[in-house]
């Protein structure tokens, strides 16, 4: 299926070095906690936040709208504080645990994940600059295909101290279905 549009709403660089990675916002460094970007309830608030009427109009039409994260590396390869990705069908509902998220102009939801035996979890190793993960955030459909995506950093076994500072950047998009 092909969306029938993309809209980029926002993006962030992210570093593990002791300083973070500047953003307009603040300093951020790797997402250490295994989280979803939105809930069932912050998907589509957000969605009209950053698409404003057309969301509605959108979904009211039988559309769908999905939240989608390209995350890449700046540097590569990635020899430190990966990310892992859930297969979204070994995370039970029960194990999505609806948290505020607070920023400064606003309170946004996410789910923070609670760890239970039978989760898949996947990494991309030596990632290199050319190489994307893309990170499903929000479905609005409720098909019983995956609509979230649960992901964290983590620090490799044998990670070493002096490897190259991790540095990505994801940019979040929107991706449109007309119906």
């Amino acid at each position: 299926m092909v969306s029938d549009e993309v809209v980029v709403f926002d993006y962030t660089r992210r570093s593990d070095a002791a300083e973070g990675a500047a953003n307009p916002d603040g300093a951020r460094g790797p997402a250490a906690r295994v989280h979803v970007d939105y809930t069932v309830a912050s998907g589509p608030k957000r969605a009209r936040d950053a698409l404003g009427d057309r969301a509605d109009s959108v979904l009211s039409r039988g559309g769908r709208i999905a939240q989608v994260n390209v995350w890449r590396p700046i540097r590569g390869p990635v020899k430190r504080s990966p990310l892992a990705l859930a297969d979204a069908r070994s995370i039970h509902p029960d194990q999505l645990v609806a948290t505020d998220q607070v920023f400064p102009d606003r309170v946004g939801e996410i789910y923070q994940v609670a760890h239970a035996p039978g989760q898949r979890w996947y990494w991309a190793p030596d990632m290199a600059r050319d190489e994307v993960l893309l990170i499903k955030g929000w479905d609005s459909l409720d098909d019983g295909r995956a609509r979230f995506t649960p992901h964290g950093t983590f620090e490799l076994p044998d990670q070493a101290r002096d490897a190259p500072v991790r540095e990505s950047i994801e940019a979040w998009s929107y991706l449109i279905f007309e119906a």
